[in-house]
């Protein structure tokens, strides 16, 4: 039986590793596991161990706590500014971020200030 805050962990590593662009096995080598594993890891089959979590924060750039965030909010419940908190499990969220951050930066900010405007109106 898998331990709900084990699953949360697992698809936060799998959400940044999607994020970043890189696979089970780029991250394996990384790490120094076998793609096998980090497969357990994101389904919450297996527990990552404290040390293995820093080897993959540090492997997928993000500090530990970020494989936590997010975990108060159970069952699709609104959390902050009513940002559902399985926000990093919508693909099309991801896809979102993935692309706002090819974007060039002075281009980026600009994007940022009109949706917040927009936001606003809403």
């Amino acid at each position: 039986m898998t331990h709900p805050v084990d699953v949360h962990v697992g698809k936060r590593i799998r959400h940044r590793r999607w994020l970043v662009g890189m696979t089970q096995q780029q991250l394996a080598e990384r790490v120094g596991i076998k793609f096998q594993q980090i497969q357990k890891y994101e389904t919450g089959a297996n527990r990552v161990s404290a040390s293995r979590l820093w080897d993959i924060a540090d492997a997928l750039e993000v500090p530990v706590s970020f494989f936590f965030e997010g975990l108060e909010a159970e069952n699709g419940a609104l959390h902050g500014d009513a940002v559902p908190a399985d926000v990093m499990g919508d693909k099309e969220a991801l896809e979102l971020i993935r692309s706002y951050y090819a974007i060039p930066e002075n281009q980026r900010r600009r994007l940022f200030e009109l949706a917040r405007v927009l936001s606003d109106v809403a």
